[in-house]
């Protein structure tokens, strides 16, 4: 019976992300071509005349009617064919899939550190509650989860690279460099150099307000009437905040969610910041060249990974809490 009704809600799942990114999909279509009526545009530049054009036009299946080309465009999607860059003339899905490498190297690390120091930081804060320490550590952690992620990479860049000279400034790799694979690519000194500074910034503000949620959460269950019968019968101070530790985690994890949905839509700032190539810097390279196929794969592809990290999250929290798990079977 457990294994049907886990059927039945995993199933509902994947129809629910199936219909939302069919809508996500629609949008951006229709979006993408009232911003850009022409795509062509970008190559009137290199000094086309209107038969190249319309040559080009066709190429891209550009003269069909706009109902066709939506058909065509949603099928091919869900194929995996993403269409041609015009900026770079390769395949969108080639494009995407070493750019989105790139920022999963940066984010996904960042993300697991941030919500480990979450953790362990924001029980250790509720524990020392009313202490000089927990003030200091709520005014700094609200400060920093109060300023942009942008400005704070500026000014690192400013204050690390520049003025002292320690790190580099931007980029993933000092040029010229070669890389066979992506595991060349990471696998050096010189990526680690450019990697140190961005991983450091983005777990710094990553870890901002978890940890006070996570600080919340452990307050509320310090108060909890469990947490005083264990005390009474003699439990050592690190064993009650280890249970305690354990109860409060699910507002974390709902929160993992959210975060790695803000880790890429901030990504188009932050990346920008620190020349980063990842998706988040391709986007604004498409948008700016006005690439619209490359700028519809981008915006897809994270609007996609954010919708199934949210879900993921969501099994995860039912599984966590008994009470979720019973409600769902109902």
């Amino acid at each position: 019976m457990k294994g049907v009704t886990m059927l039945v809600q995993v199933s509902r799942k994947l129809f629910f992300i199936l219909i939302l990114f069919l809508l996500i999909l629609t949008l951006q279509f229709f979006l993408f071509r009232l911003a850009i009526p022409d795509p062509t545009i970008i190559y009137i530049r290199e000094g086309l005349g209107p038969e190249e054009r319309e040559i080009i036009r066709r190429s891209f299946g550009l003269d069909k009617p706009l109902y066709e080309q939506y058909v065509r465009y949603v099928v091919n999607f869900l194929r995996g064919d993403m269409g041609y860059s015009f900026l770079y003339k390769e395949p969108v899905s080639s494009i995407i899939v070493d750019r989105l490498l790139n920022t999963l190297i940066l984010t996904i690390p960042a993300t697991i550190t941030a919500f480990l120091i979450a953790f362990y930081m924001g029980s250790y804060i509720a524990w020392l509650r009313g202490s000089l320490f927990e003030k200091i550590s709520i005014s700094t952690l609200s400060v920093i989860h109060s300023l942009p992620l942008f400005w704070i990479g500026m000014i690192a860049i400013a204050v690390i690279s520049v003025n002292l000279g320690l790190l580099p400034a931007g980029g993933m790799r000092t040029p010229p460099y070669e890389a066979g694979s992506f595991l060349d690519k990471i696998l050096s000194f010189d990526f680690l150099k450019h990697w140190i500074l961005p991983y450091t910034i983005l777990t710094i503000y990553t870890a901002s307000y978890p940890t006070l949620l996570m600080r919340g959460s452990m307050i509320s269950t310090l108060g909890e009437d469990f947490i005083t019968t264990l005390k009474a019968v003699g439990f050592s101070e690190r064993r009650v905040v280890a249970k305690a530790s354990r109860y409060s985690v699910l507002p974390l994890v709902t929160y993992i969610g959210i975060s790695m949905g803000l880790a890429f839509s901030g990504s188009v700032a932050f990346e920008t910041v620190f020349s980063w190539p990842g998706v988040g810097r391709e986007l604004v390279i498409a948008f700016y060249n006005l690439d619209y196929p490359l700028a519809q794969g981008v915006f897809a592809v994270m609007a996609l990974a954010i919708i199934v990290i949210n879900t993921l999250v969501d099994i995860a929290y039912s599984y966590l809490d008994p009470r979720i798990r019973r409600g769902t079977s109902r």
